[in-house]
């Protein structure tokens, strides 16, 4: 008997509903890794949205339970590693970057929907996104140094401008936030129910021409409340966020081991608990990714992002040309041959013997592994980039300009308590999480002043953030 035809579905499905456009992501038994086939598709069609009078808003979407996992970083190494096809890897990050440019530069509304696993080439897909939404499915991460690499997509712009040095311990240790705590941290904009997604989609379609403050009120319609008021889920607060701003503020990774070292013999179990956690972590990862990856996300904070993209694509030239086996090594260990525990075979094998020199050929321009790479080209109209935190929570930096008298709709006065949430609650139409974040802010960054009336406690900013005791 004869077999019945196969039909290959398309790695990327498109939809055309009233006037927003959907592409979504369609290689689910590859948590539906970004290849070049699927950035082909996809860059001319939102380059072709961005033109279009019809289309009013772009929907971004992951077939099955990833949004998108990362990158095709096997075939990126078996690419890097044959002298006759070492171009096609560069080449790849190239394209994968320009893409993410691109969707950072639209100039109308695009929702991402981190419904499921988000990482690597899934957040740089999503985070150019005015709107990034979370569910209670969403795990994200940026994991590149446990495969020998270094957070690129942009991450090295978005990370770190999030609160503290929250994205420096992202981006060194890989680890993962879930659920609602992907809102909390601002890397989403909006936290709702997976079952609303569909409903969510019909509203925004219904509308006829739509301002970004029209999609941001209907994604809030749609939100999900916290099952127990004034909590948050993330355990990234109160003191071990303190130990996390104190212990990865520093700009040498064995300064930051140092601190964790002191940290996982605290008296608070919590403290304790995380650092030797993290710790752990690190030790796992490779010594070259870690001190490239930090030097990286020192210099994005003060980069745009096309500044960060064109940073990382040099990274991953010299990644692929050799300046470090850690990449081929991680990729083998993880992705390919997939064991579980123990430590990749790193080169150097620890911090200490990872120099300030090897750093360099990844950054420096005359790095021998940098010198015959081709400029990083993209070929759109350059745009503004939207403010990443534009409809995310408020930020601590945010938060604490308003207790300084220095917020746009602040006063000259001091200010209490229920006046910082109340004056945010206005600000955002009270917004989901705001009150939460507020008071989670202010218990670890500010202090009480009592003007012994006995009516009012002003609060003032604790400048340097303090570890606690």
């Amino acid at each position: 008997m004869t077999k019945p035809a196969t039909h290959e579905q398309p790695l990327v499905l498109f939809e055309s509903q009233l006037s927003i456009r959907t592409f979504k992501l369609n290689r689910p038994e590859k948590l539906n890794s970004l290849n070049e086939s699927m950035i082909g598709l996809v860059q001319p069609k939102i380059e072709f949205w961005k033109n279009s009078e019809l289309c009013s808003v772009i929907w971004g979407s992951g077939e099955g339970r990833a949004f998108c996992a990362g990158g095709d970083v096997e075939t990126v190494v078996r690419d890097a590693t044959d002298p006759n096809t070492g171009n096609k890897a560069i080449e790849f990050f190239n394209k994968e970057f320009a893409l993410d440019y691109l969707l950072s530069t639209l100039d109308k509304p695009y929702i991402a929907i981190m419904d499921g696993i988000t990482m690597g080439g899934g957040v740089g897909l999503s985070a150019p996104a005015s709107f990034r939404v979370a569910t209670e499915n969403t795990v994200f991460a940026m994991p590149e140094t446990k495969i020998g690499y270094c957070p690129d997509v942009g991450a090295n712009h978005y990370l770190s401008r999030l609160d503290g040095e929250l994205g420096t311990y992202l981006a060194l240790t890989g680890d993962t936030l879930t659920g609602r705590a992907v809102y909390e941290h601002g890397l989403a904009t909006h936290y709702i129910p997976s079952r609303r997604i569909p409903i969510l989609l019909e509203s925004i379609s219904a509308l006829e021409n739509p301002t970004f403050d029209q999609v941001n009120d209907i994604i809030e319609e749609h939100r999900s409340e916290p099952e127990q008021s004034g909590t948050f889920a993330s355990p990234l607060v109160g003191p071990v966020r303190a130990a996390l701003d104190f212990a990865f503020s520093h700009n040498k990774v064995e300064s930051i081991v140092e601190d964790l070292n002191a940290l996982s013999g605290h008296r608070d179990p919590l403290i304790n608990h995380w650092a030797s956690k993290t710790l752990e972590s690190l030790r796992l990862r490779s010594p070259t990714s870690l001190k490239v990856a930090l030097r990286a996300i020192r210099l994005g904070k003060t980069q745009s992002l096309i500044e960060a993209l064109e940073m990382e694509y040099k990274i991953a030239a010299a990644f692929c040309n050799g300046a470090s086996p850690d990449f081929e090594t991680g990729v083998n260990f993880v992705l390919v041959e997939k064991i579980k525990t123990g430590r990749p075979n790193w080169s150097p094998a620890t911090l200490e013997e990872v120099s300030d020199e090897i750093v360099d050929k990844f950054f420096h321009e005359k790095s021998p592994y940098l010198e015959s790479v081709p400029e990083f080209k993209h070929p759109f109209a350059p745009g503004e980039s939207r403010e990443y935190v534009e409809y995310a929570l408020p930020t601590e930096t945010a938060i604490k300009d308003m207790v300084t008298g220095e917020h746009p709709n602040g006063g000259d006065t001091g200010i209490t308590l229920n006046e910082l949430v109340s004056s945010f609650e206005n600000i955002t139409d009270s917004k989901m999480g705001v009150r939460e974040k507020i008071q989670e802010v202010a218990a670890r960054r500010c202090e009480l002043i009592d003007n012994a009336d006995g009516n009012r406690v002003w609060l003032k900013w604790i400048h340097n953030a303090q570890l606690p005791e």
